[in-house]
């Protein structure tokens, strides 16, 4: 497995490929461009490497591997968190292309490809989503109070564990990854729902319910925090 020291403001490339030439060639493009890169040759390797290591800022998924396919691992991946893919594959069909754009993916890459491509693929990727800008260790502290643990889709509440619905976990990595920034309603329904046609009254039903869950006092948040007729933000980390 390939893998470089992680380190505060370097970005983590996660890479899901059946195919050792594959995992190679592309985890040296994307370490030449100063990204952490980090390796599966499955999807339940992939699985069993976020929850020992924490999410990636990105992930490069092949379609066609043995046991879990590329599909079933960001279904698995999507049921807590809203993970920016880009699908690496040999498979140039129009209709899986489609499927992968309408549900999953960021942008489809088909393979043979050219490094320089990919290495902007990835870039014009990650700059249109935004960098997590808190640390992405297996449990996430945002302070003394809330820690989240999105691989086993769990809030830590003053150290007490309180488990949390897929929808509520991956709308809660959507603010996170977002923190200091006002997350529109739009964006929201879109990225929580992208298949179904959603409503506002949907997700401020499910805002409630997570504010519910992870809130001091639900009544006035200091977590999610609406902006009225806009959408919601999460607070920045403290740095200081």
């Amino acid at each position: 497995m390939l893998s470089n020291q992680h380190s505060i403001g370097v970005q983590k490339i996660l890479i899901v490929d059946d195919n050792p030439y594959i995992l190679r060639g592309v985890g040296l493009t994307l370490e030449k461009e100063g990204y952490e890169v980090v390796t599966a040759v499955s999807g339940e390797e992939a699985l069993a490497l976020i929850k020992k290591t924490g999410l990636p800022h990105l992930a490069l998924v092949d379609l066609n591997m043995p046991g879990m396919d590329g599909f079933e691992l960001c279904e698995a991946i999507f049921q807590f968190s809203d993970l920016p893919v880009i699908m690496l594959t040999a498979i140039d069909d129009e209709q899986t292309i489609v499927e992968s754009l309408d549900r999953y993916a960021e942008d489809y890459i088909t393979k043979p490809f050219r490094p320089a491509e990919l290495a902007a693929r990835v870039r014009r990727v990650l700059r249109r989503v935004g960098s997590f800008n808190y640390t992405l260790d297996p449990v996430i502290t945002v302070d003394n109070y809330l820690q989240v643990d999105f691989p086993e889709r769990k809030a830590i509440i003053n150290r007490q564990e309180v488990n949390l619905t897929p929808t509520e976990s991956r709308l809660l990595y959507i603010l996170m990854r977002n923190a200091g920034r006002t997350v529109t309603n739009h964006f929201l329904l879109n990225r929580a729902w992208p298949t179904e046609d959603a409503y506002e009254d949907r997700l401020h039903t499910h805002i409630y319910r997570l504010r519910r869950k992870i809130e001091p006092n639900p009544k006035e948040p200091k977590y999610v925090i609406s902006q009225w007729g806009t959408g919601y933000t999460f607070p920045a980390p403290n740095h200081s």
